[in-house]
């Protein structure tokens, strides 16, 4: 990167807060999927008006900025692009603001989403979306991604807590939108634009959030099924028994297998698939009514075997049993393509079913698990990169996976965006002409298309995804730093 151009970017935010070194760059050049290519430097401001001076001069040298939060996405979101500078907003954590008599959070984009839950928990308040990543994943990632995660059933996904944001536009114009009020039918509602936007049409620095009561009771159980199509089936029977739980989690014989390989909890390897439910509210005995329900549904259509959770510390087992899934699963294979189809939820048995024949047709592992409950399914493709033509039965199996959701009338992302993972099959999702008035709002709001590009919208003109949308994507053994 031009001398000149770190000079400047050292002048707004500190030398040492600018990263440009061969270590630095490898540091800043990956996400949580398999994809790594090394930006050209990196910037870590720490406020508001450092990012807008950082887009501005970006946007007159026409240099591509790419938002990145903790790193935790898996969709490519944050992936470097050729000649690319990191805008590292990790540092942006000064403002942690519950104001209680409101019921509404003030946070910096950079803050933890967990340290946001406790913080709001402290004071008998609730923030529901909970990612699996929550513990490092920032608040601003999320809305840029629209995160959900387990409590998605009940309590909806991030942009249901979005009532206002400061967000800085490519050239460096900072917008604040909204306010700590819980109505507002004041012109164009645009925060909600940028909310799963993915950091393509601005940078999110600041997020007002709001905050639920937070509920006294909760009650959690498994339930252990021969089948992974009775503990599809279960799912819609919970619901139509008229219980809405706070979630629905499953996790199939692969993924309940690794979890007890990697912790131990005595989980059963014979079964199936597993359903994890849990009930909150304020009233016990209403709780208990609900869980009894479920466990009902739950044993009509095959259930085995129900552990209920009587202890805190038998809860937390359960979730910890869950939340370990997605970094387990490396002990099958080194690398996995993780996805994120939506089906609606009658169609999950038979999404179940093709997932399983794909795995068979394409001789390659694909696990299950997510957030049943809201037809949310995480199939992971697990695969070695380094073994030859495995890379290309990967992205066939991606493909059909994709087709298959869409076919069952679903859609290609619940939570984890597009990103470059996923971004030639966004016409075949939402169609041609959708799609073209996304890219006229992208022009709109960002004219010299520096904001994250290469990420959402398809790099390979109008149709179907072509052959090669996995190979063409970045690896590390393509781009080693200079």
């Amino acid at each position: 990167m031009d001398p000149r151009l770190l000079d400047a970017l050292a002048a707004i935010v500190g030398r040492q807060y600018v990263h440009s070194g061969p270590a630095e760059r490898v540091a800043y050049s990956y996400d949580a999927t398999f994809q790594q290519y090394p930006p050209e430097a990196a910037v870590s401001p720490a406020t508001t008006e450092q990012v807008a001076a950082v887009l501005r001069l970006a946007h007159q040298a026409e240099v591509p900025i790419i938002p990145r939060g903790s790193g935790t996405g898996l969709a490519g979101g944050t992936i470097p692009t050729p000649g690319s500078l990191v805008l590292n907003l990790a540092r942006l954590r000064n403002r942690l603001e519950i104001d209680v008599a409101n019921s509404v959070a003030v946070v910096d984009a950079g803050v933890v989403t967990a340290d946001l839950q406790r913080a709001a928990e402290a004071q008998g308040l609730f923030y529901p979306p909970d990612p699996a990543s929550l513990n490092q994943s920032s608040i601003g990632g999320n809305a840029a991604t629209n995160a959900g995660g387990p409590r998605c059933l009940k309590y909806g996904v991030t942009k249901d807590y979005v009532l206002g944001m400061t967000v800085v536009l490519a050239d460096g114009r900072v917008l604040r939108l909204g306010g700590r009020v819980m109505k507002n039918a004041t012109g164009y509602q645009l925060a909600q634009l940028f909310v799963g936007s993915e950091g393509t049409l601005g940078v999110i620095t600041e997020l007002i959030l709001r905050l639920l009561p937070l509920p006294r009771v909760r009650r959690t159980a498994a339930a252990f099924f021969p089948s992974v199509e009775g503990a599809g089936k279960a799912v819609g029977a919970i619901l139509q028994a008229g219980v809405l739980p706070v979630t629905i989690e499953l996790m199939d014989q692969t993924t309940i297998g690794v979890v007890e390989d990697a912790l131990g909890l005595g989980l059963p390897r014979e079964a199936a698939a597993l359903l994890l439910i849990e009930q909150d509210g304020n009233d016990a005995t209403a709780v208990e009514a609900d869980m009894a329900l479920a466990i009902a549904a739950c044993r009509e259509l095959g259930a085995e075997r129900v552990d209920v959770a009587r202890t805190n510390e038998e809860r937390e087992a359960l979730w910890r049993a869950r939340r370990a899934v997605s970094g387990a699963l490396g002990r099958l294979r080194p690398n996995k393509l993780g996805e994120d189809i939506v089906v609606p939820r009658a169609a999950i048995p038979e999404m179940l079913r093709r997932i399983q024949a794909i795995s068979a047709e394409h001789d390659l592992p694909i696990p299950v698990f997510g957030h049943a409950g809201d037809g949310n399914l995480h199939p992971n493709i697990l695969f070695d990169k380094r073994n030859e033509g495995e890379l290309a039965r990967v992205e066939a199996a991606a493909a059909d996976i994709f087709r298959s959701a869409l076919a069952l009338g679903g859609t290609l992302s619940g939570e984890h965006g597009i990103g470059t993972l996923k971004r030639e099959f966004l016409e075949e999702d939402m169609g041609a002409e959708a799609v073209e008035v996304m890219r006229q709002i992208k022009a709109a709001l960002d004219p010299k298309g520096i904001l994250n590009p290469q990420k959402v919208f398809p790099q390979h003109g109008s149709g179907p995804a072509p052959a090669g949308f996995l190979a063409a994507l970045p690896i590390l053994s393509d781009a080693t730093p200079g």
